[in-house]
Order: structure tokens, then C-alpha cells, then sequence
């Protein structure tokens, strides 16, 4: 493994479950990004605001830890416009047909011991492992 950070990666874990615990604890709602951006169109007027101020968080993050550290967060994307978007689509409808995305099924589905949740899990790994299985042999490397 490369750049492996135990420390780094602790301390973000630890940051996502609190944050998760914290959206729980003070406003009865899953940190499911994918649930969470969907509701900001579809979600009645009083429930819109602390969706749209997390969908926010994600994007202003990256450029609080700019400010911060005074290096850009590392991100290297080799890929084409059309295969982002092709994928972004395809994430989308994974999403919908899985009754959520792997940070509602992965963080806070398997930490309540949820079934559903587990067997999600489950099958997004797998179905990861396979497309990097399948793409390695298709493409080398």
C-alpha cells in the first residue's frame, strides 16, 4: 500500500461516526449523503435548510483545509467528461434501487445492526472489487 496515514485515517473515521451520531442525536435524520442531496429538492420546506448547510460542508471543506494547510487536498481524476458523468448517473440509480449509499449503509446502517444495511455493504464491496478486478485485466496494470 501507498501513503498509508493509520493516524489520518483514525481521526477521519472517528470525525465521520461523530458527525453521523451528532446529525442523529440532535435532528433524527441518517448521514446518508445520497438520502440527505436527494431531500434538498424533495423535502418539505422546514426540513431543507441543515440538508443544504451539510451538501455545503462537503464542498467547502476541501477549501477550509487549503486555507488551513496551505496545500489543495490531493486529487488526481483521469477520466473524461462523459465517463464522469456516465458514472455519476449510474451511482444515482444505484443509489435509488439500493435504498440508500454507502455512507448511509456503511456508516450508519451497519452501526444500528441493520440487515439491509449489511447485505448492501456487502454488495457494494463486492461489486467494487469485481469492477477493479474486471478493469485491471480489461485495461492492464
Amino acid at each position: 500500500m501507498e501513503n498509508f496515514t493509520p493516524l489520518s485515517a483514525l481521526i477521519g473515521g472517528a470525525m465521520i461516526g461523530l458527525s453521523a451520531v451528532i446529525l442523529m442525536a440532535f435532528n433524527g435524520r441518517i448521514a446518508g449523503i445520497s438520502g440527505v442531496f436527494s431531500g434538498i429538492a424533495f423535502a418539505q420546506r422546514g426540513d431543507r435548510l441543515w440538508r443544504i448547510l451539510f451538501v455545503l460542508g462537503l464542498v467547502v471543506a476541501p477549501i477550509i483545509y487549503q486555507a488551513v494547510s496551505g496545500r489543495a487536498p490531493a486529487f488526481n481524476l483521469a477520466a473524461s467528461a462523459p465517463l464522469i458523468i456516465a458514472g455519476g448517473l449510474l451511482v444515482g440509480f444505484g443509489t435509488r434501487l439500493g435504498s440508500g449509499c454507502t455512507s448511509g449503509h456503511g456508516i450508519c446502517g451497519l452501526s444500528r445492526l441493520s440487515p439491509r444495511s449489511l447485505v448492501s455493504v456487502l454488495i457494494f464491496m463486492g461489486a467494487g472489487m469485481f469492477t477493479v478486478i474486471a478493469a485491471k485485466a480489461v485495461l492492464g496494470g
